[in-house]
């Protein structure tokens, strides 16, 4: 029992359900935009499939995405009121976020990138990407990609099938949850819609105030086959968030904030199949609306911003041996706020990639010509490689990326009358800049068991980060009163950051009745700074990270838990009586009954050890969570 405990301790995972199939070496299509085997592509590669969802105690995508090894998702509150994502250090801008290939990231703030819009139930699987792949998906994939891959988009079935799925959760703090969807399979037309809603008063936070939220999404989608070779694929989604924000983004007493912020994304592809590949067309728009209100006396600031984007994509296989994959792209940003300002940015580039296959081989580059509206032209190349045997892999790769700054980054807080305090913009940011290194083995010397071990470093320039300024300092002072201490947006010089990942899947039938899952990793980084001013998330992220989840399945019962250690450098925030440990271990769990083929009961309680913490200061986590529920398959 002691072992067994050390282990959830010690290391961290990502976990199918007890009565799913994981493969050790799922193909991946997210490195080179050709389908892959994942210890082929030279990359570190995770794989969850989507019905994860349904079987740990988790209630949103950013939970689940928080148990992933190397995957440091920064809450500020529960299911997916608003959570950061940082892969390998840096910031939460550095991730880069697609579903099925297209960018979600906002243009409005980073923060949002966790607001993914789809429903759970339309999720075929999420490939997680360490690593730069700018060279392939520009601007943001500095980190790292999170891919999500939808059932309709991603897999298209031939078989006349319907299947549906519903779980409904009630608990504490007067929280009701709704999970469900629904799936039509045929040979002319898949079709999927899916719902999530997440609703609370919550506990409480500093002071009266409660950290309550009401986020739902809706989504739907079709993949409709025009003729043999031709398939059109159309989504339309509605994701809406109403959370409290209080010290979500200072750490001011007065800050009482509330928030909204609502989505609509509209998603089309085309695709035409031809012996030896394909030609792709994709085209998205997204509209964002936000409503942040900092304190009943204050003036709301609202922000909306639209995001739309075409590219073309030919994948082509020249022999058996040699693949080539390229294409063109255009977006364009904008926004509308009383708060920033109205403005307007572009970007197109063009990009090829290049993959050989032969023996052990598999060697791949790309290159990417960037032009974005705010730093002109960039040249983004990258390289990997992979040597593949029996049993084990070895894999290496260099890339270069680069990232512009994000309206809010350039122009928060420039149209307030007087500020006394806060955040403010730098229009006049560079843009950052970055090469990246990494090497990693990967084996596999049973069926059930793989090991990966990876080493990584990246060199940044300019990297744009916030800091605290005082009034002397600010570039601009218009509208900033003289005693006032502010954070301002800037480039930091040089950035360095070196780091360690290791994790391991076990997966195994024991025997007629038992199944056991488990999937482990740690991950440790140091980041360094030539800038003797500390900025405010670049020295966030975490420098150890231990993350596991286990499920044990006996007969109808299931159990599932996952574990999280962080350990990261403190801080405190007096004003408000915050303190961001150096560290803290969170638990959580979830025990399923199938009462017949169809029907399941569960209980799950999150933060099983009743522990106070923050990923960010200021930003109170709930303590223990008691939640139960029903769930019925179809």
């Amino acid at each position: 029992m002691k072992i067994q405990l050390l282990i959830a301790l010690l290391l961290t995972s990502k976990l199918a359900g007890a009565q799913s199939s994981v493969s050790l070496n799922p193909v991946s299509v997210t490195t080179n935009r050709v389908a892959q085997n994942a210890n082929e592509t030279g990359r570190n590669i995770t794989v969850i499939e989507g019905k994860d969802f349904q079987q740990l105690p988790v209630n949103s995508l950013d939970e689940l995405l928080k148990y992933v090894p190397g995957v440091e998702v920064q809450s500020r509150g529960p299911m997916g009121a608003q959570s950061d994502i940082v892969l390998r250090g840096g910031t939460y801008q550095q991730v880069l976020i697609l579903l099925d290939g297209i960018k979600v990231n906002d243009p409005i703030t980073g923060h949002f990138s966790s607001y993914i819009p789809i429903a759970p139930y339309e999720i075929h699987h999420i490939e997680i990407l360490r690593g730069p792949a700018a060279a392939v998906y520009g601007a943001e994939a500095v980190g790292g990609v999170i891919h999500v891959v939808s059932k309709t988009f991603g897999r298209y079935s031939d078989s006349t099938a319907q299947n549906g799925h519903i779980k409904a959760t009630i608990g504490q703090y007067n929280f009701a949850a709704a999970d469900a969807g629904l799936s039509l399979t045929g040979k002319r037309a898949n079709a999927s819609i899916g719902v999530l809603s997440n609703n609370t008063s919550g506990q409480l936070l500093r002071g009266n105030n409660r950290g309550y939220l009401y986020n739902q999404t809706f989504s739907g989608s079709v993949s409709i086959k025009l003729c043999r070779n031709w398939k059109l694929s159309l989504r339309s989604s509605y994701d809406q968030r109403d959370f409290a924000a209080q010290n979500f983004y200072t750490t001011f007493k007065s800050d009482t904030a509330t928030e909204k912020v609502n989505t609509l994304w509209q998603q089309a592809q085309l695709i035409k199949n031809t012996k030896k590949g394909s030609h792709q067309i994709d085209a998205v728009y997204k509209n964002t609306s936000d409503h942040y209100l900092y304190n009943e006396a204050s003036t709301a600031n609202d922000n909306k911003s639209a995001f739309a984007m075409a590219q073309y994509i030919q994948q082509y296989r020249v022999s058996s041996k040699v693949q080539l994959s390229g294409g063109t792209q255009l977006s364009q940003r904008s926004i509308i706020s009383n708060d920033r300002g109205n403005h307007k940015t572009g970007q197109a580039a063009v990009f090829g990639t290049g993959l050989y296959s032969h023996n052990h081989w598999n060697i791949s580059s790309s290159l990417r010509a960037d032009y974005d509206g705010n730093y002109g032209l960039a040249l983004l190349p990258q390289a990997n490689i992979a040597y593949v045997l029996q049993y084990i892999s070895f894999r290496a790769n260099a890339g270069r990326a680069t990232r512009s700054a994000d309206f809010t980054e350039r122009y928060n807080n420039y149209n307030k009358s007087m500020l006394k305090g806060g955040s403010i913009g730098n229009p006049n940011l560079s843009a950052e800049k970055s090469w990246s290194y990494e090497a990693g083995i990967t084996t596999q010397p049973y069926k059930w068991l793989q090991v990966n071990a990876t080493v990584f470093a990246r060199n940044q320039s300019d990297v744009i980060d916030w800091a605290n300024t005082q009034y002397a300092d600010m570039p601009r002072k218009e509208n900033l009163d003289t005693s006032g201490v502010f954070a301002l947006a800037q480039n930091i010089n040089k950035v360095n950051t070196q780091g360690l990942e290791i994790d391991f899947t076990f997966r195994k039938k024991l025997d007629k009745n038992q199944q056991l899952f488990i999937n482990m990793g740690a991950t440790f980084m140091r980041s360094s700074s030539n800038d003797p001013n500390p900025s405010y998330y670049i020295i966030a992220h975490a420098r150890s990270l231990f993350q596991t989840t286990i499920i044990y399945s006996y007969d109808r019962l299931s159990l599932s838990a996952n574990f999280l250690y962080k350990d990261r450098n403190p801080s405190v925030a007096n004003a408000i009586n915050a303190n961001l440990g150096s560290s803290y271990f969170l638990a959580n769990a979830r025990l399923g009954l199938r009462i017949r083929k169809q029907f399941t009961a569960f209980a799950s309680c999150n933060n099983i050890g009743n522990i106070q913490y923050s990923d960010l200061l200021g930003s109170k986590m709930p303590n223990r969570w008691w939640s139960g529920g029903l769930g019925f398959t179809f």
